[in-house]
């Protein structure tokens, strides 16, 4: 007998009936927690798709160039990517994608928690174009809209009560941070702090199983490995604290510039009219930063690694390096790479991009703790760590930037080097950052809001 359209929305009633009734009888623990655990594996799954996408077209696009030199294609490539971006979201997906986290954010504060189906897919898409391409930023927005949407089509596949679907999303927007830094606990507080779901004891214990659920989902399926690998940890001795608290100072006055940079770019591209005359203005900017500071390519990753293994061996990744000769050349490169960062992101997400606010705000910590340091190296004859300081500088900017100082202590020392035996100067430097940021804002208002995407 031929299946009609009326079979198979009677199959869909009576699946419906039959998991609601399951659903009725499981205690409640056990309900939010299996569903949660699945969503964790799919989204942690998509983590890794979109990691090996980014990487797919990034080396596609750029095969054969220098990464340490500028190059002039480098001028074309980030135009490119911001403009297919807008593409698939005015003809292909016809949604907005961008600012992924702030429309989820929305999204929940209206109680609006069925979210489309296509969004499952399309964030991830769209990411490893813009991202592929050249765009500045990270992959952790447009993952966190994908685990959400993945929860929240598998709580309406459920049955599951409106309360129930809120968890699901939380569920699925922390596994999406998890699975992409490979950061189970900073994963779930990205759910109570970034975006301030107020949770019950089971829905925790739910938002904790998908976290950790989809960073070891996305750990097995990259060969076991972390994306960037912090070894060389060197003994933070009790003397170091000073310069500690010296450095969440200066990470927090950084922060302050660089929301309030994010916050008028954002503003400026909200102006446009026209969507491509705006795509093509914010890959212009992104294009000219990446053309003077090639380290500003893509999410930035490898850059980190090289600050963090070595913060000696980088002043080649410059137009104005030259042979890389001289002890100030790295520490001038350093400083405006922090001056051009925030620009280079706001115009890659603001622009029309798809992608992540957070991972740029770990990048340029990697760049302020370094140049910290060997400022102070250098001008005074210290024996400051550096690549601790780089280390330490990437959870202080995350947490003065985003004002969110758990999520930036514990996402910092998981996803660089899987233990917690840097957890107490990472957060002396973190609440001295926030706390810095936070004075700021009393004293100047709120320009130096932060601006989440």
């Amino acid at each position: 007998m031929m299946m009609t359209s009326k079979h198979v929305r009677l199959i869909g009633r009576r699946w419906r009936a039959c998991v609601s009734g399951w659903c009725r009888l499981m205690p409640v623990k056990v309900l939010l927690v299996v569903p949660a655990v699945v969503a964790g594996v799919i989204t942690g799954a998509m983590a890794h798709v979109l990691k090996r996408l980014v990487a797919l077209v990034s080396d596609g696009v750029t095969g054969g160039l220098d990464a340490e030199r500028c190059n002039i294609v480098f001028l074309l490539l980030p135009v490119a990517g911001i403009v297919l971006a807008g593409l698939l979201q005015r003809y292909v997906f016809r949604r907005e994608l961008y600012h992924g986290v702030d429309r989820l954010d929305r999204s929940l504060a209206a109680r609006r928690y069925r979210l489309p189906f296509e969004l499952t897919f399309a964030p991830v898409l769209a990411s490893s174009v813009t991202l592929g391409f050249g765009g500045s930023a990270g992959s952790e927005g447009p993952i966190a809209y994908t685990g959400a949407a993945i929860g929240s089509n598998l709580g309406r596949a459920l049955g599951l009560s409106p309360s129930q679907m809120r968890v699901m999303i939380a569920c699925g927007a922390s596994a999406g941070i998890a699975g992409i830094f490979k950061a189970p606990v900073g994963g779930a507080l990205f759910s109570f702090e970034v975006l301030c779901v107020g949770l019950s004891a089971p829905a925790i214990v739910a938002v904790f199983a998908a976290s950790v659920s989809a960073a070891l989902t996305a750990y097995l399926l990259s060969g076991r490995t972390p994306d960037i690998s912090f070894s060389g940890i060197e003994a933070v001795t009790p003397d170091c604290y000073l310069w500690i608290v010296l450095l969440g100072v200066a990470c927090g006055v950084y922060s302050a510039y660089y929301s309030h940079i994010m916050r008028v770019m954002t503003r400026l591209y909200a102006g446009f009219a026209d969507g491509w005359i705006k795509n093509v203005i914010a890959g212009g900017v992104i294009a000219v930063a990446v053309f003077m500071f090639p380290a500003l390519y893509g999410e930035g990753y490898g850059f980190m690694a090289k600050v963090l293994g070595n913060g000696e061996s980088f002043s080649a990744y410059s137009m104005f390096a030259a042979d890389g000769s001289g002890a100030l050349t790295p520490l001038l490169m350093a400083a405006g790479i922090l001056a051009v960062k925030a620009f280079a992101t706001s115009s890659t997400n603001s622009g029309g991009g798809v992608a992540g606010d957070f991972a740029p705000t770990l990048f340029a910590g990697c760049i302020a703790g370094y140049l910290f340091a060997s400022a102070l190296n250098e001008a005074f004859g210290l024996s400051l760590p550096v690549a601790d300081f780089a280390f330490m500088g990437m959870g202080a900017v995350m947490a003065g930037a985003i004002q969110a100082p758990l999520m930036a202590m514990f996402l910092t020392v998981e996803m660089a080097t899987g233990g917690y035996s840097m957890l107490l100067p990472v957060a002396v430097a973190s609440t001295v950052s926030y706390c810095v940021v936070r004075v700021l804002h009393v004293c100047f208002g709120h320009k130096f809001r932060w601006v989440r995407s």
